[in-house]
């Protein structure tokens, strides 16, 4: 499972990783590794990490080639400002490297219950 965010420590990647770390046992369980993925520093992955105990793996794309690769580095739009940023969407990856699914514009919301019954579905 490889699920992307815009950025460390904000009230919806805080809850999104709190709910992938939650269930960490049952994605293990079920033969699936759980990384999130997102534009800021390894450093400050780390904080972020420590500050909420996580345990999922994290890991940083500053230069932003996987994110770009994934198609999920994006022009956005808030308070008429457009910029660039992640579009917080989940891929599932089979063990030979395909995508089994894509999730886009995630809603954090029972998203990881959603991606775990996935699994579980896939290893069937």
């Amino acid at each position: 499972v490889l699920f992307f965010y815009p950025k460390d420590d904000t009230t919806g990647c805080t809850a999104e990783s709190l709910a992938f770390t939650a269930l960490a046992s049952e994605f293990e369980a079920a033969g699936a590794a759980v990384i999130g993925m997102s534009p800021d520093s390894a450093a400050c992955h780390d904080k972020f990490i420590k500050k909420h105990r996580l345990s999922v793996a994290l890991a940083s794309d500053e230069e932003k080639t996987t994110l770009q690769a994934y198609g999920v580095w994006k022009e956005k739009s808030m308070y008429g400002r457009n910029f660039m940023g992640v579009e917080r969407t989940t891929f599932l990856i089979r063990q030979d490297g395909t995508i089994a699914t894509i999730w886009q514009k995630v809603k954090v919301q029972g998203h990881a219950e959603t991606v775990l019954e996935a699994v579980r579905n896939l290893a069937a």
